[in-house]
């Protein structure tokens, strides 16, 4: 029983929601053992995923104006630390 995983459990922040930010993180380099830092700017939806026990928040970015090279979508999860506002 131990050994389950946390329910992920999502929701909507107002305050966040349509808020310019930057995300940065990392992710796989194709054909490597290597992650490389990936950096994003887009609009926050204000919808979130909360993981885990103390939870671990992830944002929902949209309409990304910035994003890695062949990255496939214009959407992404962003941990909440590394998340920065750009209209403050």
């Amino acid at each position: 029983m131990g050994d389950e995983p946390s329910p992920a459990r999502s929701g909507f922040d107002p305050a966040m929601a349509g808020r310019r930010a930057e995300c940065d993180g990392g992710g796989p380099i194709a054909g490597t053992r290597f992650a490389g830092r990936q950096e994003f700017t887009g609009t926050l939806t204000g919808e979130y995923v909360d993981h885990g026990d103390p939870p671990w928040r992830w944002y929902l970015l949209v309409d990304l104006s910035r994003k890695p090279e062949g990255y496939p979508g214009d959407a992404v999860w962003c941990e909440s630390g590394s998340l920065f506002i750009l209209d403050d």
